[in-house]
């Protein structure tokens, strides 16, 4: 049963990484896009593109904090204890982007749309660093079993935290580029197509880079999760390997659509060869996800109530995805009461 819960948490995990993920990315390409003026049409589509959908994203961050503290409460403490520091800036980024994206629409001088803008943008590399952060410290050994607290800085500021925290950011922007890439093509302007491709390939290669300065700090810094990542989790590493250059011949020929498809096999594939790299550890090197479960009434109910949450809230997510695509959705929030070109 435990392993069950487990394999549900790393869905869900990399569920919110596909889809929330993008949206953080989409931040990132806010934060880079340049001044007012210039980067006017980049930043208008990115709002476009996520409005209707990103405060829905949330909810599978909510799903996989709610598993992990029912299905597995000691590791849920100690992770908790140890990395509170990363986690509330998260918290507080989260937040603080929703706040400024909102706000940002609703005033008119480009002075306060610089501020929000920045706030927006700002924390939107800010959250995935922190997450990336956390699974680094994970992985290497630096949060303790038995619901003890570990150091709060060295856990989550080692090298594969940090390297772990910039391939969160660099996989989010790539995946927020793909997606953009399709974005422009339904808005018709060959101009933004370029714009975001050239990008997506960049990242591509960005993310490869720092995929392979990963595994050499995981050799030195987590042996055990490293020889993993070369045999049990192979397969998933093979697959992110292939799709993700799957994708970048594909954005290289201009096909943006199969390169979505292939950019989500490959990303949703590098959290499913952290969470196989760790089994059957929850947290390395020492606590197993069968030692850290909750007992199996609990379990058992969690498996209940997320085979109702396929059936309920899925469609539903589907549908939202699904309208989003075909424009058939009113913009986010409030009308924009300057337009794009005031920042």
């Amino acid at each position: 049963m435990s392993t069950a819960v487990a394999a549900v948490l790393l869905i869900a995990i990399a569920t919110y990484a596909v889809f929330g993920g993008a949206d953080f990315g989409a931040g990132f390409w806010d934060l880079t896009a340049g001044g007012p003026e210039r980067g006017a049409a980049p930043r208008h589509l990115v709002e476009h593109s996520i409005g209707p959908v990103w405060e829905a994203n949330h909810v599978w961050l909510i799903f996989i904090l709610v598993v992990t503290w029912s299905a597995f409460p000691s590791a849920f403490q100690s992770i908790t204890l140890t990395a509170f520091v990363p986690l509330a800036i998260a918290a507080f980024g989260i937040v603080l982007r929703g706040a400024s994206f909102a706000f940002r629409k609703t005033v008119v001088t480009v002075r306060f749309r610089r501020v929000f803008g920045g706030a927006f943008a700002l924390s939107s590399v800010l959250v995935p660093f922190c997450f990336g952060a956390i699974a680094g410290g994970i992985a290497s050994g630096h949060v303790p079993a038995g619901g003890e607290a570990g150091d709060p800085v060295d856990s989550w500021l080692n090298p594969t935290s940090i390297v772990t925290g910039v391939l969160a950011v660099v996989l989010a922007a790539y995946l927020a580029a793909v997606y953009l890439v399709r974005e422009a093509r339904l808005a018709d302007d060959a101009v933004l197509v370029a714009y975001f491709r050239r990008r997506a390939v960049v990242t591509a290669v960005v993310a490869a880079v720092a995929a392979v300065i990963g595994f050499v700090v995981l050799r030195s810094s987590a042996s055990p999760v490293f020889d993993r990542l070369l045999s049990w989790a192979l397969p998933w590493v093979v697959l992110s390997v292939l799709s993700g250059f799957g994708a970048l011949v594909l954005l290289i020929r201009n096909s943006p659509r199969g390169a979505r498809v292939l950019a989500v096999v490959a990303v949703a594939s590098v959290i499913a060869s952290w969470g196989f790299a760790q089994w059957p550890y929850l947290l390395p090197p020492t606590l197993t996800v069968s030692a850290a479960a909750a007992p199996t009434g609990t379990l058992a109910a969690l498996v209940v109530v997320t085979g109702l949450l396929v059936l309920l809230v899925v469609p539903g997510f589907v549908l939202l995805y699904v309208l989003d695509q075909r424009r058939l959705l009113p913009e986010e929030g409030v009308e924009d009461v300057a337009g794009p070109e005031a920042g």
